[in-house]
């Protein structure tokens, strides 16, 4: 078994995945940027190495840097999480070359599912079913014209999408003709930005669908099963807000359908590890092949909720060479759990919000769960991506998850910055969702619905949130220096005068 692994990320999902790694008797380590000095991930970590300026270029994104980290350290393996190089077959390759494990699918399984492309002509070999689609030549299409073409052929509206990437980036739909070479360059000048590789590929829009996904874990060997699906509709600029497992629309039939073709898919590639398979479904029994993701979810903690398995143990397990231990008989998930994304945002115009985290509470109780990487005085950085944290909660049915969530996001007190906890309150409210009648229009539909109107905190609540923030804040300064506070009086007249 592994001694030490190198977590090559940031946030939640790095204090995440060490946490699994204490559990196990492995040694957690930490590489941050600059801005991430005081980051939660780097405090839970037994060592930690700096490896550059805050841009994610030039730190996170740096492969060499993480593997001279590495190196130093001491890691027999790293894990790299999800985003930054978490996709990236060079990156699994050079940890082979240097004799680093990568947590994760081998090199050519990446290649193989991480341009859509090629991914799309993999699942069409392996009989998986696809939304019609256009790739233009080997190398894409050369221009907007070209592209164009091809969507008259296919039939407006068509999306348009980055071959190597995913999350919304380089991603436009577009229904006219008028705007579609424009729409076309946004796109390509977004992915080439985003992911170092500019090739746009098309697919049919399907109206009204519901994204699902299904958790695949495979060992490389032969041996894969699926852990079941997760409903990922809820989304804002083509990116996850809300997630949900079981789909509530889905009947037993087509989820054994979907799950027996996800496992296909995989063993089609050899996989190795944790992926996702995303479908489209578009109601009546038919779903399609949307893209393989070659890593952890973020919205994998519902799944093991409901499952009651970790994840993460099963990719350290695997990478240590160890066949799965999983059989697909013997999974048979219970209850139903719900997922909402926390960001630093807006919650009307969804722009990020950074700066410092004045005072954190964060919800408990029975079934509730919370991967977060931040703390009270914490700082959402304007580097990164503004996730807080994901709030989940698992109960034994559908109504009652939904119930148990509402008093979660009530509970939820954060003071400093804005939120989308105004946002999730309502959505989770919603009479569609409540029924489970919603898609991936859900947010754009009832905009107006969801836009919060809570009105501000008053001066008084700020100011007992910003007294008790000080009060934690002066106990840690106490506890580190073994020096005896003043008098509460003493406290209070000096905060009055602050």
């Amino acid at each position: 078994m592994f001694r030490r692994i190198l977590v090559a990320n940031r946030g939640e999902i790095a204090v995440r995945v060490m946490r699994t790694c204490r559990e196990m008797g492995i040694s957690p380590l930490a590489v941050f940027s600059e801005a991430d000095r005081s980051a939660l991930h780097v405090r839970m970590a037994d060592r930690a190495l700096c490896i550059g300026p805050p841009p994610a270029r030039e730190s996170y994104l740096d492969m060499e840097r993480i593997l001279d980290a590495a190196r130093r350290l001491g890691a027999d393996a790293i894990h790299p999480g999800y985003g930054f190089l978490s996709e990236n077959a060079g990156f699994a390759a050079a940890c082979e070359t240097a004799g680093i494990v990568f947590i994760g699918p081998t090199p050519a399984a990446i290649r193989a599912m991480g341009d859509k492309r090629l991914a799309r002509e993999r699942m069409r070999e392996a009989d998986v079913p696809l939304v019609p689609g256009a790739h233009g030549s080997e190398h894409g299409f050369p221009d907007g014209e070209s592209a164009l073409t091809a969507a008259r052929e296919l039939g407006l509206p068509v999306m348009l999408k980055a071959a190597a990437g995913g999350g919304g980036k380089g991603m436009r739909l577009v229904g006219e003709e008028a705007r579609f070479v424009q729409a076309f360059d946004a796109a390509r000048r977004e992915a080439l930005s985003a992911f170092g590789d500019g090739t746009i590929y098309l697919e049919k829009f399907i109206d009204h669908p519901r994204h699902v996904e299904v958790q695949v874990m495979a060992d490389g060997r032969g041996g894969a099963v699926h852990l079941f699906e997760r409903d990922c509709s809820v989304q804002r600029r083509h990116q996850k807000v809300i997630e949900e497992t079981p789909c509530p629309v889905l009947d037993d039939e087509t989820r054994q359908r979907m799950g027996e073709v996800a496992v296909r898919a995989a063993k089609a590639v050899s996989y190795r590890g944790a992926g996702t398979i995303e479908f489209l479904y578009g109601g009546g029994g038919r779903f399609y092949f949307l893209e393989m993701n070659t890593r952890l979810q973020v919205e994998h903690p519902i799944t093991e909720l409901c499952v009651g398995e970790d994840l993460v143990r099963h990719q350290i397990l695997i990478a240590d060479g160890q066949p799965l231990a999983l059989a697909q008989e013997l999974i048979r998930p219970r209850g139903a759990a719900i997922e909402c994304r926390i960001y630093a945002e807006d919650p009307v115009t969804f722009l990020p919000s950074p700066g410092r985290i004045e005072h954190l509470r964060l919800p408990g109780g029975p079934g509730v769960r919370d991967d977060s990487g931040v703390y009270s005085g914490a700082v959402i950085s304007p580097h990164y991506d503004p996730l807080i944290s994901k709030l989940c909660v698992w109960a034994a049915d559908r109504p009652a998850a939904i119930a148990r969530m509402r008093r979660a996001l009530h509970e939820y007190q954060l003071v400093g910055i804005s939120t989308n906890l105004p946002f999730h309150r309502r959505a989770i409210e919603h009479p569609d969702f409540v029924r489970g009648q919603y898609d991936t229009g859900f947010i754009e539909a009832n905009r107006a619905a969801l836009t919060p109107d809570e009105p501000e905190p008053t001066p008084l609540q700020v100011a007992v949130a910003a007294i008790d923030a000080g009060a934690q804040a002066r106990r840690r300064t106490t506890a580190q220096s073994g020096e005896v506070g003043p008098s509460g009086w003493r406290r209070a007249v000096r905060w009055r005068r602050r």
